[in-house]
């Protein structure tokens, strides 16, 4: 099935992405941009790896098709999610 191990290494990745400092004096906000863009990227790479996983598991066990693709999608709204948040922290970190 789908490894659950390296989707969630991605998404504590992007959490640190949005952890990292922003906003620091003199940056204009340039860090917050940075980090969001980054936690995208991130994102996207993680919901590829997700659908890569997926398809492969629904080759391998098509009966499971169903419960394989409801995951997926829960999978990839929580990484988008993440990535979301990412973007909007850093746009108001840009604005202050």
């Amino acid at each position: 099935m789908i490894n659950t191990v390296r989707v969630g290494l991605y998404s504590l990745g992007a959490l640190a992405l949005m952890s990292m400092p922003v906003g620091a004096a003199g940056t204009n906000g340039v860090t917050g941009a940075i980090g969001g863009g980054l936690a995208v990227i991130g994102a996207g790479i993680g919901i590829g790896l997700l659908g890569k996983g997926a398809v492969e598991s629904i080759a391998r066990q098509p009966e499971q098709a169903g419960t394989i693709r409801t995951t997926m999608i829960i999978a990839a709204a929580l990484i988008e999610g993440i990535a979301f948040y990412a973007v909007l922290v850093g746009s108001q970190q840009g604005a202050n």
